[in-house]
């Protein structure tokens, strides 16, 4: 089995990306951009911290924006979405609850800062399930650099070729799979056509078959290098 698993929020466990994607949808008449244009900008800002998703905000929506009112529109348009409990992807629940019963090591390994994503996964019911939450903010270098993966390796003492890790963003995706971990990757939010990053990592729809996919390749990787008899 893997040492650890480690797990993306935004889109692979909670179901915000979608969320937020409206949440910024609704800010139309401040961007002053029409809605396709702006749900293909969104999609270039997912697996970013908000310090690097604020630089593109900058370019795209030109100098003469107000950002300020642009971000706190937005930021009230997503709590309003948020009022009513956080939204949780299909299978998650139950492949973390069963992860847990079987005592393995999991961590968060996040764009988004480290306190509003305790908060969140506090809200939908699953932090206890996480050793700990490593956000945007409690890293040397974001995503896609390798460090919050390899940080969070170092942390639990592992190699991270020993670790699992789970995405849905190409940002993320290319943070797992350079760090060395066994990476998986469930789509949530792309644009059609846009092609994947090639960095040798494996598919699934739902958590529950990446988690099943990435206990199959361990098996089979301590197979093989098992001792003939």
């Amino acid at each position: 089995m893997p040492a650890a698993y480690l797990f993306d929020m935004d889109g692979l466990l909670l179901d915000t990306e979608r969320l937020t994607m409206e949440g910024f949808l609704d800010c139309a008449p401040l961007v002053q951009r029409d809605a396709a244009e702006m749900r293909a900008f969104f999609t270039t800002l997912v697996g970013l911290t908000a310090r690097r998703s604020q630089h593109l905000m900058t370019e795209f929506c030109g100098p003469e924006a107000d950002l300020d009112a642009i971000s706190a529109h937005w930021e009230r348009s997503c709590e309003r979405r948020l009022a009513d409990g956080v939204p949780i992807k299909p299978t998650v629940a139950d492949t973390l609850a069963g992860l847990s019963g079987q005592g393995v090591q999991m961590a968060v390994v996040t764009s988004t800062d480290g306190a509003r994503a305790r908060h969140h996964l506090e809200r939908a019911g699953l932090l206890a399930h996480f050793s700990f939450v490593l956000g945007g903010d409690e890293v040397s270098a974001t995503k896609p650099d390798p460090a919050p993966y390899l940080e969070a390796a170092a942390r639990f003492g592992f190699d991270p070729k020993l670790c699992a890790a789970f995405e849905d963003s190409d940002h993320g995706l290319t943070a797992a799979a350079t760090a060395g971990c066994f990476a998986v990757q469930i789509p949530d939010l792309r644009p059609p056509g846009r092609p994947f990053p090639q960095l040798g990592q494996a598919f699934a729809s739902t958590l529950q078959d990446a988690v099943t996919h990435a206990q199959g390749h361990f098996k089979q990787r301590c197979r093989a290098s098992a001792p003939s008899v």
